[in-house]
């Protein structure tokens, strides 16, 4: 298992119960393909520095996880059809 650091926005327009919806889906990708969560950092809505897709506003969410590359490709994969996810980053901690 490799360590990885994912961050990822939500759509700051959701409500609170839609927006845990999301996170807990988020995150049962990456638990229902054999990794493991290690830390869950939520930093709440920021503003963002330039505009996207008409917003102003995301929400914030930092994982720590310990995973095969096949279940963060699926995690890519299913973030990037996910239209309450504004953007996404993977960081393989284990290449520094």
């Amino acid at each position: 298992m490799r360590k990885y650091e994912v961050m990822y926005i939500v759509n700051a327009s959701l409500d609170d119960a839609a927006r845990q919806d999301v996170i807990n889906g988020l995150h049962a990708i990456i638990t229902n393909n054999g990794g493991s969560i290690v830390k869950v950092d939520e930093w709440g809505t920021r503003e963002f520095a330039y505009r996207i897709e008409d917003m102003t506003k995301g929400y914030y969410v930092v994982l720590n996880i310990e995973a095969e590359p096949a279940a963060v490709k699926e995690f890519d994969r299913l973030a990037r059809i996910n239209s309450n996810v504004v953007r996404h980053l993977i960081l393989n901690l284990e290449d520094e």
